[in-house]
């Protein structure tokens, strides 16, 4: 063989090398996520359920190894405390110094929309679990946000396949934040039957309703039919006690979505109520729930609550992606992969819709039974609403 020949093979083996340099070089490295929740503050105990699924979700996902093609899980936990200023400078404190190569979080709406441009900024994918504003894959939007969450619109949709029906007068009420107004928009938009004769925004940590009540009465004055408040909230506050503040006697029922298991102690009073739920863990039947709950009772001596099946879909909607990549973290590599994927989770499939990166996902319709043995009101499935049975509005500007 000639030194030409020699040299050319040398220069296409450099060529290779250095093609190859950024696989060999992710191929020994730790895959960093932040996970950015509300450990303190009003969301607290949404917060610590989503921690304990994703972590959860993660160990279901790698068969309890923590690790995807050889490269170690690390998970960065940050508390925001539910403050807006504060989810924003950490995630990007994880981006840059502590070299996170994508993010999950967070607990509040607000919160996760303060976000929203600092991963946009980095260019590095946040995933948000569990705020569900619409606005999040809608007009504040972009590339790198993918949501496990349901969004407000799945919400609304599937709740109003409870609440829409003939000869209904609804008021609702909610809390003044994105979370409260983004859900009524949705709710509103999705009734085709009933009508909505009156709003109630309150500020997020009221806990006296007595005012709120009169103005609901006031509302209802004139209505013939059934005459329903529907409530969407969050948080330790219940806003359940306007029933007792004259609205039962006054024949209004109260409606509202699923919630975590100590708000559902507040939906015991109202057997027969019906609304949609996101998850209870003794709905779904499918082996990653099934695990899911076995798991928890051993290790936290009960059940699996809302928000814990939230994480968990996060952590295995990420290892999905990683898996198909091969361990390759590259931000583009990573969208690629998630537009249009699917991932199983407690509650079945989930599938990335391409154009807004919003989870597909089924919602419960259920009906309040009361049980002895459980302390709260417990929601009895009335019909699986399947992702193809609700026609979620795309609403960014991609």
């Amino acid at each position: 063989m000639n030194r030409r020949s020699l040299v050319a093979i040398a220069a296409l083996a450099a060529i290779a090398a250095a093609a190859s340099a950024p696989a060999l070089a992710q191929s020994g490295k730790d895959i960093r996520i932040a996970h950015i929740y509300s450990n303190t503050g009003p969301l607290e105990a949404y917060g610590k359920q989503t921690a304990i699924g994703f972590n959860l979700g993660l160990e279901y996902a790698t068969e309890g190894t923590m690790t995807v093609n050889g490269r170690k899980i690390v998970v960065m936990e940050k508390d925001d405390q539910g403050k807006p200023d504060v989810a924003k400078s950490l995630l990007a404190a994880a981006y840059s110094d502590d070299k996170a190569d994508l993010a999950v979080g967070t607990s509040s709406s607000g919160a996760a929309l303060a976000m929203l441009p600092v991963a946009e900024e980095y260019k590095k994918l946040l995933v948000v679990e569990p705020a569900v504003a619409d606005s999040i894959t809608g007009d504040k939007w972009n590339k790198y946000i993918f949501r496990t969450a349901r969004n407000s619109s799945q919400d609304a949709i599937s709740n109003a396949v409870a609440q829409d029906k003939d000869g209904t007068s609804i008021v609702l009420l909610a809390q003044d934040n994105a979370f409260g107004r983004d859900g009524m928009t949705a709710f509103k938009e999705s009734l085709k039957k009933a009508k909505v004769v009156g709003e109630e925004y309150l500020p997020p940590a009221t806990t006296d309703f007595t005012a709120a009540a009169q103005r609901i009465l006031d509302k209802f004055k004139g209505q013939g039919g059934r005459k329903v408040v529907y409530i969407v909230w969050a948080g330790a506050a219940n806003p359940f006690k306007v029933s007792d503040l004259g609205l039962k006697s006054n024949g209004i029922e109260i409606a509202g979505g699923g919630n975590i298991l100590p708000a559902l102690v507040n939906y015991k009073p109202f057997p027969g109520m019906e609304g949609s739920i996101y998850y209870y863990f003794g709905i779904p039947k499918n082996p990653v729930n099934e695990w899911l709950v076995s798991n928890h009772y051993k290790k936290y001596k009960a059940p699996p609550d809302f928000f814990t099946a939230g994480g968990f879909a996060a952590a295995t909607a990420i290892v999905t992606a990683l898996k198909k990549t091969g361990g390759d973290t590259t931000t583009n590599k990573l969208i690629s992969t998630m537009e249009g994927m699917s991932f199983e989770t407690p509650k079945g499939k989930m599938t990335f819709r391409k154009e807004d990166h919003q989870a597909m996902q089924s919602m419960y319709h259920f009906k309040i039974k009361v049980d002895p043995a459980f302390a709260w009101g417990v929601p009895e499935l009335v019909h699986e609403i399947k992702p193809e049975e609700m026609n979620i509005p795309i609403r960014n500007k991609r």
